[in-house]
Order: C-alpha cells, then sequence, then structure tokens
C-alpha cells in the first residue's frame, strides 16, 4: 500500500510503516490543490491538520482506504463522505492523553498560586507575598466534561490533590474509575469549583460554555480548556470573568486559532482584553505537546494502521 504524508510528524511513523511493507512519500506542498494530481495513486494519508479534506478531494482519491490523522480531532475531515466512501478515519488520542492532563493540571494550579503572575513581578524587582497569597486544590471539587482519553488523564492527576472528581460524558455510562463520581451537567455546573473540558469539537460542543452555561455555574467557578477552542464563546466567558461569576480561566486553545495570530492581536478586541486580564493563564495550544507525546503519537497511529492493513501489504 502506498502512503502519502502531507504533514511532517515523528520519524518513527514513517519508519514503522515501513518496516511492515507500506510504501510511504512525503510531499511538502503548502495547498490542498497541489495534491489533487497526485491523490488517486496512494491507499492511504497521514495528515495533522494542514488542510480540511472534504468530499470533493476524497473523491478525486479513487484508491484512498484510510486516513491517519497524528494527534486526536477529526473535524479537519468530512467524515460523511469518508463513510461514504469506506475511507476509514483513524486517529491516535491515546498518545498525548498524558500530556494533555499535565498541562491542565499545571495551568490551574499556576493560576490557583498566582505563579505567572509573581514570577513576573520578581524579575521586575517587586516582592509581594500578601497580593499572591494562594488557593489549595485539596478540598476542591473538580468536574471533568467529557470523559475519554485527556479526561480520565486528567482526572488520573487529580487523584493525589484530594479532590472530590466529578464526570460527565453524554456518550457513556458506567466508565468511570472509583475515585472519580458520574454524573450529569446539571450538577457538575452547580456543584463544581472548577469545570475542565475534554471534549471534541462539533455541532454539539460549539459554543458549549455560553451566557447560559455559565449562568447555571456556581458563583466564582474557574474553567479550563484544553480541547478545542470554539467550545467557548469567548466573549460570554470575558464578561463572566469581569462580572465575577467566574473566578478566572485556564485557556490552551482559543477560537480564533483559524486566523493568524498576528491579525487576531490587531483587529480583535475580545482577545486583546482577554491578554489584559490576570485572572487567565494562556498557553498557544500546546498542552499535548511535548517530546514524550510526538513520539507516542506516531506510535499509537502506527500500530493502528499495521493492524489493520498490514495483510493487504503482502
Amino acid at each position: 500500500m502506498k502512503v502519502l504524508f502531507v504533514d511532517t510528524t515523528h520519524p518513527l511513523l514513517r519508519q514503522l510503516l515501513e518496516q511492515a511493507g507500506f510504501e510511504c512519500e512525503y510531499f511538502p506542498f503548502t495547498k490542498k490543490e497541489e495534491y489533487l494530481p497526485i491523490i488517486a495513486n496512494y491507499d492511504g494519508i497521514i495528515i495533522r491538520s494542514k488542510f480540511y479534506i472534504d468530499a470533493d478531494f476524497l473523491g478525486q482519491a479513487k484508491r484512498l482506504k484510510f486516513i491517519g490523522r497524528v494527534g486526536s480531532g477529526l473535524e479537519n475531515i468530512d467524515l460523511e463522505a469518508a463513510k461514504k466512501l469506506r475511507i476509514q478515519c483513524i486517529n491516535s488520542p491515546e498518545g498525548n492523553r498524558d500530556a494533555v492532563g499535565e498541562h491542565a493540571l499545571s495551568m490551574l494550579l499556576s493560576l490557583f498560586n498566582n505563579i505567572s503572575r509573581a514570577n513576573q513581578q520578581i524579575r521586575n524587582g517587586i516582592w509581594l507575598r500578601e497580593d499572591n497569597r494562594g488557593i489549595e486544590l485539596k478540598g476542591k471539587c473538580v468536574g471533568i466534561i467529557g470523559f475519554g482519553n485527556t479526561g480520565s488523564a486528567f482526572a488520573e492527576k487529580l487523584l493525589g490533590f484530594g479532590c472530590r472528581i466529578l464526570a460527565y460524558d453524554k456518550y457513556k455510562s458506567y466508565y468511570a474509575p472509583f475515585y472519580v463520581s458520574e454524573t450529569d451537567l446539571a450538577t457538575i455546573q452547580s456543584t463544581c469549583d472548577v469545570i475542565s473540558f475534554h471534549v471534541p469539537y462539533n455541532s454539539e460542543t460549539h459554543y458549549m460554555v455560553n451566557e447560559q452555561f455559565l449562568h447555571n455555574c456556581r458563583q466564582g467557578v474557574y474553567i479550563i480548556n484544553t480541547s478545542r477552542g470554539k467550545v467557548i464563546n469567548t466573549r460570554h466567558l470575558l464578561n463572566a470573568i469581569n462580572s465575577g461569576k467566574v473566578a478566572g480561566a485556564c485557556l490552551d486553545v482559543f477560537e480564533f486559532e483559524s486566523v493568524s495570530f498576528e491579525t487576531v492581536l490587531q483587529t480583535d478586541d475580545t482577545f486583546r482584553e482577554l491578554l489584559k486580564s490576570e485572572k487567565v493563564i494562556l498557553t498557544p495550544h500546546i498542552a499535548g505537546w511535548t517530546y514524550e507525546s510526538n513520539l507516542r503519537l506516531s506510535e499509537v497511529l502506527a500500530r493502528k494502521i499495521i493492524q489493520l492493513f498490514s495483510d493487504t501489504t503482502n
């Protein structure tokens, strides 16, 4: 089977596939249209998030049997079109689950203990202890929305902190380990001091966190988002922070990510206001971006592809 790489990946992915008998080629084109003349030659394609694979593109891929996504999200693939064409879509969310879980926890601890602000103050010659008195995570109630790979990993990281952990997953039942209590969304909102989002982005989760959602949360809630930016309506979140309804937020993803960062800085008033808030910790979509996860994402994806298709390479 011939496999086309359209994005850079850890070399291990190509190495494992070739050892299993796949023929791999990489063309670093910048536009989707540049792949159209050659896509019909391949049985598989490896992507990250360079472009959206739509029905027209898939219609040109006459031999295509699978799309391998290095990572978790499949929102850059027309899944319905792929299903109709019997093209399997394979991802590797197991590969960065621990990285995301650790990152979510580290952002929360940084926010609770004013680490980012205090660090900057010290560097500027300012010594303030009382102004930087922190909050302990022990005894808090933490809600996890979406209990897949990253949600369950986040729960594992919280285990030693003496938290009460609640989880809500619309598509699962009887999934929680002994230290997590399964519950409904309303209970998460009314009970939890911290709510962390670990959901895929789709029509159901678009702006899941909006004015009404935040209104239903308890006063002074903290919000964590390491899933997808458009799960949160940023303007509504910022309004809730300004009113005191939300005590703080940890955001690794943003609804503006489809636009260049420089353009957002220049044109988006909401984002510029967000940058000024000391009640928010921000990172540039790096929650799953560790050296270890870079390796594991490729390894997991390779193993899945080989398991499904290695017989056809012989």
